[in-house]
């Protein structure tokens, strides 16, 4: 068999493939007698039919098969000897060869493929390039929320007579116009948008009536959920006045800050104060404000490479590779999505370069190290005294990962960690200590 391929500019090339009888008739001789080992045919005993018979019947099929097999073999085998950074894959040329060949085992086949080339450019991280990495403190507000969501996680549920901001309504609301929507539901008032109306249904007792424009109130998922229609439906109401009726007030009050309450939250006895407990909790936000602050340097080094890095790409040939994956998209799908595409594909290209320029190496063990990781955040975010054994989460993670989209998406994190490691050691790291608030600042 013969390969060879030939450039047609830095970014698009093609190969050419020359295959002669005795490069695929012994495959297909095996595939026939394989498929003759199981063929069930009327007149034939199982396993009996002659491999004359199935090369009469089946033969053609068979050959165009195995030489696509053998092809995309040898393609796969020719590129990696070459190292050519492809894009895609091969992609047959649209030329016309019905009549050329007989298809009679005796024929010396030619096809030609085009293939897109990844851009030459190089990766822009070095010693001289420096990013911030922020060590985030808790702001007092930001504590005190904290504080307040775990105290009314394990607090009680009341039915006081008069409503404040924060309540729970079971109420009815009922739109203003003949044959309109009545819905009773519970209405939070905490996520209403609008302070008028959230001010508005605090001091309200049972059977009280206050009318509210409800796209003002709420996001259209919120509203849609409250009424028990469709979001689309909630968007496109003709009239948005609904009056709301009260028919109970429930209210979340806040855990006292005692014993009984430190104990649901941490190992019994750990914690035996008020200043204790703000300590531990100032901790535990601190520390998941850690992933803040390494999502923040990962998306600087990313706008960063991104900028640096220009690439010109085989636009053409990815819109034909695209729909040849995709038959379903359109070529307006194709064309809105395209950017992005684009972006992402770039961004893929200056990681790989990162993985294969110092030799980095997902395994296995890694990957399965990550999902157990995340399976245990998971666990303790809806119980936080649960310890899971390693033995449980050796289990759902095997669980997890057998699921090829989450083991692949697995494996893409655990390569885009290592990369981002592999930049912090390579770029100067300034730290630099800032409170919640004025980090989310830098955010927007």
């Amino acid at each position: 068999m013969n390969i060879s391929h030939q450039n047609i500019d830095d970014i698009n090339a093609s190969i050419q493939v020359e295959i002669a009888p005795a490069d695929y008739n012994p495959q297909v001789d095996k595939a026939i007698k394989d498929q003759a080992k199981k063929a069930k045919l009327p007149g034939f005993r199982p396993g009996m039919v002659p491999t004359g018979h199935i090369r009469r019947m089946y033969g053609k099929a068979i050959l165009f098969d195995e030489i696509n097999r053998i092809i995309n073999d040898k393609i796969a085998e020719y590129i990696g000897e070459q190292k050519l950074e492809v894009l895609g894959q091969p992609l047959p040329k649209d030329e016309d060869t019905d009549g050329q060949y007989n298809w009679d085992f005796n024929d010396t086949f030619n096809f030609n493929y085009e293939i897109g080339l990844a851009p030459s450019f190089d990766v822009p991280f070095s010693a001289e390039t420096e990013f911030t990495e922020y060590d985030i403190k808790a702001d007092e507000a930001t504590l005190a929320e904290r504080i307040k969501n775990l105290r009314r996680s394990y607090g009680k549920m009341t039915n006081p007579e008069v409503s404040e901001e924060g309540d729970v309504l079971y109420a009815t609301l009922k739109q203003d116009k003949e044959e309109g929507i009545e819905k009773t539901t519970s209405v939070r008032t905490d996520i209403i948008e609008d302070a008028k109306i959230k001010k508005s249904l605090a001091g309200l007792k049972k059977d009280d009536a206050v009318k509210i424009d409800v796209k003002k109130a709420f996001k259209a998922a919120d509203l849609a959920r409250i009424l028990g229609v469709t979001e689309e439906e909630a968007e496109n109401l003709d009239v948005t006045k609904f009056e709301l009726t009260v028919k109970n007030i429930n209210r979340l009050e806040e855990s006292d800050l005692n014993q009984e309450f430190f104990d649901k939250l941490f190992p019994a006895g750990e914690v035996t104060t008020e200043e204790q407990f703000n300590e531990k909790v100032k901790e535990e936000v601190e520390n998941l404000f850690k992933q803040n602050s390494a999502q923040k340097l990962r998306n600087d080094m990313y706008a960063f490479g991104m900028d640096k890095v220009e690439a010109k790409f085989p636009e053409d040939f990815l819109k034909r590779w695209l729909k040849a994956t995709n038959p379903n998209l359109s070529p307006e799908e194709i064309e809105e999505g395209f950017a992005d595409f684009l972006n992402n594909l770039k961004w893929t290209i200056i990681e790989n370069r990162i993985v294969t320029e110092n030799n980095l190496e997902v395994k296995y063990d890694e990957v399965v190290d990550l999902a157990k990781e995340r399976i245990y955040a998971q666990i303790k975010m809806y119980n936080i005294n649960e310890e899971p054994t390693d033995e449980q989460l050796q289990q759902f993670a095997m669980q997890l990962l057998s699921d090829r989209e989450q083991a692949n998406r697995l494996f893409e994190e655990v390569k885009a960690l290592k990369v981002f490691d592999q930049l912090k050691s390579t770029v100067k790291v300034k730290a630099e200590a800032i409170e919640f608030d004025k980090f989310e600042a830098l955010e927007k």
